[in-house]
């Protein structure tokens, strides 16, 4: 196998397109990926997108391929949310949620209303696609195109104050964790790869956005009334305490997006925001333990928790009881 600038790197199967990944960069950065009978052009893999890690574009691209089986499913038929840095992460960003008329063959692009055209995951030639323009995280709908209106979870977002440390939002994940077995209720936690923690609640088919809204609302309402010292719900960021951790319900709107699921995030170390089962949730437990090194690893030994956790749907029973 060659490549040079203008030439092709193939794709054989297995590890080969992570190969092939390594070979462009090798040669210069630019070159052309074929991914089963699909063709994507892709530049500048040398470029180095984590300045203090050292990890360039090509990285970044080599450990989406690495993980395709794992998140592909977490984006399939969602419209993705890109944020774009196309000098780094510490350049300046921009967020890019509508698509072109047409891009190249094998990316998805789909039509959710007049002018209104999204990218849609599933693909990895979607997924390297949007690396290649630059995303960091790629962040899909909570809800499918075929179904944009009925989401498959809800979710709530620990965001703590300036002065928590994450010690404290793991914390206040566990006050979560005991409102959801109080209400009957199953949760996924997983990392924001950030400074923060998500938990998913999913919900059973045809559950409308007013509702999974709601059911979330109740979560973060009883969380802070048990808890008032650790937790806020206040909207505005100036009334709430530094020290506390916002437990926020707000993002379960059509559009809204939170870190997807085994995404890589634009921070320092390359973290990525990976699911976790609720015993992980301990004060030992830091971001940094999962990057775009350590992530891949660990799936080859705990397996794809995600999937785990989505195969247990909430009964429309319990949220009958919870919302009525």
């Amino acid at each position: 196998m060659t490549t040079s600038k203008g030439k092709s790197a193939k794709k054989s199967g297995g590890g080969s397109l992570v190969e092939a990944i390594q070979e462009i960069e090798n040669e210069g950065g630019n070159g052309t990926l074929h991914i089963g009978s699909e063709s994507l052009d892709v530049t500048n893999l040398k470029k180095v997108f984590f300045p203090r890690d050292g990890y360039t574009k090509g990285d970044l691209m080599r450990f989406y391929a690495q993980i395709s089986d794992a998140i592909l499913p977490t984006m399939a038929d969602r419209p993705l949310v890109l944020k774009r840095f196309p000098n780094g992460i510490h350049g300046k960003p921009f967020y890019q949620q509508n698509a072109p008329a047409d891009g190249p063959e094998g990316v998805r692009i789909e039509s959710l209303g007049e002018d209104e055209r999204r990218f849609v995951g599933g693909s990895l030639v979607t997924l390297l696609y949007t690396i290649q323009l630059g995303a960091v995280s790629v962040d899909p709908w909570m809800a499918r195109v075929q179904s944009i209106e009925t989401p498959d979870y809800t979710v709530i977002d620990l965001d703590p104050g300036d002065k928590a440390t994450f010690q404290r939002v793991v914390q206040v994940a566990r006050f979560v964790k005991e409102e959801l077995d109080a209400m009957g209720l199953h949760g996924a936690p997983k990392t924001s790869g950030a400074s923060g923690i998500h938990i998913y609640v999913p919900l059973p088919a045809k559950t409308s956005e007013e509702s999974a809204r709601l059911v979330a609302q109740l979560i973060a309402t009883r969380v802070n009334q048990a808890h008032p010292k650790e937790t806020t719900i206040e909207r505005s960021v100036k009334a709430r305490p530094a020290d506390s951790v916002y437990v926020d319900y707000l993002q379960n709107i059509i559009g809204k997006t939170v870190a997807g699921v085994y995404a890589a995030r634009a921070v320092d170390g390359a973290h990525v925001s990976t699911p976790l089962d609720w015993d992980e949730l301990t004060d030992e437990l830091t971001p940094a333990l999962f990057t775009i090194k350590t992530l891949p690893e660990r799936l080859a030994k705990r397996g794809d928790l995600w999937a785990e956790h989505m195969a247990r749907r909430n009964t429309a029973a319990v949220l009958r009881k919870l919302t009525s």
